[in-house]
Order: C-alpha cells, then sequence, then structure tokens
C-alpha cells in the first residue's frame, strides 16, 4: 500500500477506528468511518510577477451511521478524541430520527478488496518541493511567451498536493492509502483585431496534472503549446452554416464524452433523469467506441485500491464496440434499481484508441469542422439532447484552414455518437478522462 507519511497515515486510521467503535458504543448497529488529511500548495505568476501563494491542510471525517433501519452522513473537522466522542453522541439519537431507508445497509465484506493493488499513487519527490523550485517553475512558464509582440497578458501557476485517506468499518473493513499530484498551468492573451479594425484578444491555454513528477512535460513544452494555441485564434471569425464532418480534439472531446457518461449512473436511473436504460445492451453507438473506467491504472489520477464505499477495485466496461454495457452503481441505487453492484465512483474513463494521428485524420476528412475547445452549452442527462457553441477551424482541402468562433452544434447525444467513424491514436494524457480525436459525421452546424 503506498503511503506519504506512515505516522499521519496511523493517525488517520486510528480515528477512523475509533470513531467506528464510539458510533457502537453509542448505539449504532453499524458505522463506516473515513478520515482524510489534504495538503494542496499553488504558486501563481501574472506577468512576470508573482501573484499569489496558496498552502492550505485540511483534515477531516465523515461518520456513515446506519441505526435502527435509519441512514445518516455527518462530518467534522475536530479530531481529538473528546470532540470526537461528543459529536457521534449527537449524531447517534440524531439518526434515529430520520425516516426508515431499508435499502441502505453498510458494504457487505464480499465486496471488499482482498489484496494491496501496486499503484504507484506516491511520489515522494513531491514532499520534498521546495519554494525556489516552484517559483523557477512558473518563471520558465512565462518566459517562453515573454517575448512575444503581441502579447497582452498571461498566468501560470504550478500545484501539487498530498493526500491521504483512512477508512474503517464495524463490519471489517480496514484500509487506507496516499495519493500525490503536481501540475502546470499557463493561460495567454494577445492583441488581435477584429473584422470592423477594433482590438479584441485571441486566448490560448495549456496545462498537465499527474502523480508522478517525472511524468509531467517540460515548462518549455507547456509555454510553447499555450502560445501556440493563443496564435491559432488570430483573426478568428463568426463560421458558416453548414452540415458535414465534426473532429473534435482530444482535449475538446472530453466535454462530449463526459456528457455521454454523466447519466450512467444507476442515482439518475432510479430518479428517471437517464437515457441509459433503454440503451442498455443494445448497439446504441457507432463499433468504434469503446469506454473502461480503469481504476487500477498505474499511475492513474483517479485510481484508487477501493471506493468510498470500500468496494474493491476492478476495471468497468462501460461501452464495448457501442454497447452499453454497466453503469455506475452503489449498493443503495443497485438495491433501489434491481442492478448489479459495480462501483458508485468514476474513476480513469479510458476512450480505446485507433490507429491514426490527427494530422492524417484531417488529411481524410477533407471537409469539415476542427473544434479546439467549446464556448457554453448544455447537455439534458434524460433525453440526451444537446447544444453546444465552439471554436476552432474550419477544415478544408485536408488541411487546417481559418480559425473560427461563434459556431453552435445541437443535436443528441444518441445520434451524434452513432455517426462516429473514426477515433484517433492520440488521447491527451494528462487527465482522468482520456480521450482521443473523435470524428463523426452529418453534423449540423450553425453560425452565420
Amino acid at each position: 500500500m503506498s503511503e506519504i507519511d506512515t505516522t499521519a497515515t496511523d493517525t488517520l486510521l486510528k480515528r477512523a477506528r475509533q470513531a467506528v467503535e464510539m458510533a457502537r458504543a453509542a448505539g449504532a448497529n453499524e458505522a463506516w468511518a473515513t478520515a482524510v488529511q489534504d495538503r494542496s500548495l499553488s504558486y501563481a505568476f501574472r506577468d512576470g510577477k508573482p501573484e499569489t501563494v496558496s498552502d492550505s491542510t485540511k483534515r477531516g471525517l465523515e461518520l456513515k451511521l446506519y441505526v435502527d433501519g435509519r441512514y445518516g452522513v455527518y462530518s467534522t473537522t475536530d479530531l481529538r478524541e473528546a470532540r470526537l466522542r461528543d459529536f457521534i453522541a449527537e449524531a447517534v439519537p440524531l439518526t434515529r430520527q430520520l425516516q426508515a431507508d431499508p435499502q441502505r445497509r453498510i458494504t457487505p465484506p464480499a465486496l471488499f478488496p482482498t489484496a494491496a493493488a501496486a499503484l504507484q499513487l506516491v511520489d515522494p519527490q513531491i514532499a520534498e518541493l521546495t519554494r525556489e523550485q516552484r517559483l523557477a517553475w512558473c518563471r520558465e512558464l512565462e518566459a517562453v511567451v515573454r517575448g512575444e509582440p503581441t502579447l497582452i497578458s498571461t498566468i501560470c501557476s504550478v500545484e501539487d498536493g498530498q493526500k491521504l485517506v483512512a477508512d474503517a468499518s464495524s463490519n471489517g473493513f480496514s484500509g487506507a492509502y496516499g495519493k500525490t499530484s503536481v501540475g502546470f498551468f499557463q493561460q495567454v492573451s494577445l492583441r488581435d483585431r477584429g473584422p470592423g479594425g477594433g482590438e479584441r484578444r485571441a486566448e490560448g491555454d495549456d496545462g498537465a496534472a499527474c502523480l508522478h513528477l517525472d511524468d509531467l512535460p517540460s515548462t518549455a513544452r507547456i509555454g510553447a503549446q499555450t502560445l501556440a494555441r493563443a496564435r491559432a485564434r488570430l483573426g478568428s471569425r463568426q463560421g458558416p452554416t453548414m452540415k458535414g464532418t465534426l473532429v473534435v480534439e482530444p482535449r475538446a472531446a472530453m466535454r462530449l464524452v463526459s456528457d455521454l457518461l454523466a447519466p450512467a449512473k444507476a442515482g439518475n436511473i432510479s430518479q428517471g433523469q437517464s437515457f441509459w436504460p433503454r440503451l442498455m445492451e443494445t448497439q446504441a453507438f457507432s463499433d468504434k467506441l469503446t469506454i473502461i473506467d480503469d481504476p487500477l491504472r498505474p499511475r492513474g489520477l483517479e485510481s484508487h485500491p477501493y471506493d468510498r464505499e470500500g468496494i474493491a477495485a476492478r476495471p468497468l466496461t462501460l461501452i464495448e464496440h457501442g454497447v452499453p454495457k454497466a453503469v455506475y452503481a452503489d449498493t443503495y441505487y443497485a438495491a433501489k434499481t434491481g442492478l448489479p453492484v459495480t462501483t458508485g465512483d468514476s474513476s480513469n474513463q479510458i476512450v480505446q484508441p485507433g490507429e491514426r494521428a490527427l494530422a492524417e485524420i484531417i488529411r481524410a476528412v477533407g471537409d469539415g469542422v476542427l473544434v479546439t475547445e467549446w464556448a457554453g452549452g448544455n447537455a439534458d442527462p434524460t433525453t440526451g439532447a444537446f447544444s453546444q457553441g465552439l471554436n476552432g477551424h474550419i477544415i478544408r482541402g485536408g488541411e487546417i484552414a481559418e480559425p473560427v468562433v461563434g459556431m453552435i452544434v445541437t443535436g443528441n447525444l444518441k445520434t451524434l455518437f452513432a455517426s462516429l467513424v473514426e477515433v484517433g491514436n492520440d488521447p491527451f494524457p494528462y487527465t482522468a478522462l482520456r480521450t482521443p480525436t473523435l470524428v463523426f459525421e452529418g453534423v449540423q452546424f450553425s453560425g452565420a
């Protein structure tokens, strides 16, 4: 099991176990306690000068109580033994006053993990980072764009953190793990001219987050990518109304996949707010689409040995060659819907990649629209209807042409993903949702 600080981990686990014992002594039938310690640091530069420094550490405990068929969740930031005892002494009788909910039951031991997973969640180097190193990285990010003649402003930041989680239950669960994180982020605004000659801004951003320092790209790469993305927006014009091929870059594709998976939850299904139930085990989407949730991915941003209920982590196939196979279902909503228990927590959502890179895809498409970012919009989890504004480029003759703004794509997520004709080989590697380039045919665009 990965740990950042053995002493701190042992202290948290001790408090979680004590909370469970106190709850049982106060009259709870069952109890589950989660103790967390989370430290986060952020150093930000604006236009070459330090702007903000943030260093915060939070500790807290969440307690789930099962009392005479009733269920309550309580939290506190005071982990001193005496205060914890008083807190629990008030929580147990309060739970007795709640409405009975027979489907709320503590996680059965059969779902607990039986072995520790080698997930590589902790990088000891991050705990040793100094103020000087963080500031040096900020200066390096800023230096990459400083010579740009049209530069208006740049903001860059370095963020890192260390988190400990410890769980204990009255029916035998005991576990703890640690996780580190580190990231570089940058935004750039460039001076641009509008169609009428007025001044406006072209903006770009880039960033990366990892659990291990060695997995981060260089500050030079982040700075260059940020500047390139801003330069690509220079001279943007209102896009046309048209119907054609939609090519979505990996980072923009995350929005579409996130909207598609948002209602893939037993909770949504129970409340009648999901279009997934009638699609299960049918050829609902293109056979090019396979999505797996993998909490056991080494160094994955959302990897974990068990979820919030103590359910052992395991890969979950959500969509297989266009066929929806499973949804996120914790013990409670699985009982309410009759679905099998999977997990209530999403982790590393992986879209199975294809064979070609973006440049090769663009050449093959010929004509269409390339989306580099979405500009507002919404999606209805009940029906799948969506509307998204976009920024991007016209694709003409197999090449990326003029930048466009103000175009809108409307339709239905079910129809859109049924029209998926290709998945790229280029997933963006610095987020938990890893999506390559996505290509859709026959999409309607509204513009000028």
